[in-house]
């Protein structure tokens, strides 16, 4: 059966994507035609896209959008209020502050932290369920989603490779994996790296077997500042307005849902390591592995014998 793999610049990233059925090459051009058309809505990064115009209107009157931006914000608005969520998508003020990851990254003020602080409100994201609209009740207040956004993208395109028919696919984010059917080489599993933090990447701190999952990592390595002898990492604190302090380098979860993966990398990122375990270990359908700062690796009970861990 023909497969097709197609490599898409796109979202500040690489995307690949592998569809093995029929049509598989036309599947792959929609999948790049919904990419597209994702970006568009969901770009935090632009100032035509339907979330720059939240930012710009929706704190003087509610604004309708579109359905897909409507229930990603509604799921993590849910998220950023549960207790103890490391998850905010309301951080938007303090990302652009900090711009970690551009070339005008900096270290701002802490006047300048402090006053967007008080913008950090998920609970003032107003949702209208039946009018499908958005209101910001704060001016300045500005939704971020890119922590959970390629994860809700990489769980569509695999909906509609699904719904036509692909027998194996894979889709990858730049990081969010997808798998679907058998791997192309034959295995019903897919074995998918873990980067190593300390390491450039392409290595593997281990070998994860996973079948119809999703597989993302969250880490400190992957977005950094230097700043007068000090590395600022990308994943911040709302309640400090600084890069989180604790002894995880990064926090692989495996899920069914891409989105899922998402959701938890960043909610539970500000945890210790023994306390991510202990979590997830409670949770049902949910797998994790953490690598500490010290270079120490834990998994939770349900991802035994199907983690392979590398020595470096």
């Amino acid at each position: 059966m023909k497969s097709f793999t197609k490599t898409i610049p796109l979202m500040g990233t690489k995307i690949t994507l592998y569809i093995e059925g029929a049509g598989a090459e036309e599947l792959a051009q929609e999948a790049e035609n919904m990419l597209f058309r994702y970006e568009k809505v969901f770009s935090a990064n632009s100032d035509h896209s339907q979330l720059a115009m939240l930012k710009q209107e929706a704190a003087s009157h509610p604004l309708q959008v579109d359905r897909e931006l409507y229930d990603l914000i509604k799921i993590g608005k849910e998220h950023s209020l549960n207790e103890g969520s490391f998850l905010n998508i309301a951080i938007g003020p303090l990302i652009k502050l900090w711009r970690i990851g551009f070339r005008e990254a900096q270290v701002p003020e802490d006047g300048e932290i402090k006053k967007v602080l008080a913008l950090l409100q998920p609970e003032h994201i107003q949702l209208n369920d039946e009018q499908q609209t958005v209101h910001l009740l704060q001016k300045g207040m500005e939704i971020d989603l890119g922590a959970i956004a390629k994860g809700y993208f990489a769980d569509q395109v695999m909906a509609l490779f699904k719904k036509n028919g692909a027998v194996s696919a894979m889709v990858d984010m730049g990081g969010n994996v997808l798998v679907h059917g058998d791997s192309p080489s034959g295995s019903d599993h897919w074995n998918v790296g873990i980067q190593n933090p300390f390491l450039p990447r392409g290595h593997a701190a281990a070998l994860v077997s996973i079948r119809e999952q999703s597989i993302v990592t969250s880490g400190i390595y992957e977005r950094v500042l230097e700043k007068e002898g000090q590395q600022y990492h990308h994943i911040f604190s709302s309640e400090t307005g600084y890069p989180i302090e604790s002894n995880v380098a990064s926090l692989t979860i495996i899920a069914d849902r891409s989105l899922d993966c998402d959701i938890y990398t960043t909610e539970l990122f500000g945890l210790d390591a023994s306390s991510v375990i202990h979590k997830v270990n409670r949770m049902k359908h949910i797998e994790a592995a953490v690598i500490t700062t010290d270079g120490n690796m834990a998994y939770t009970e349900n991802l035994q014998g199907k983690i392979q861990p590398i020595s470096s």
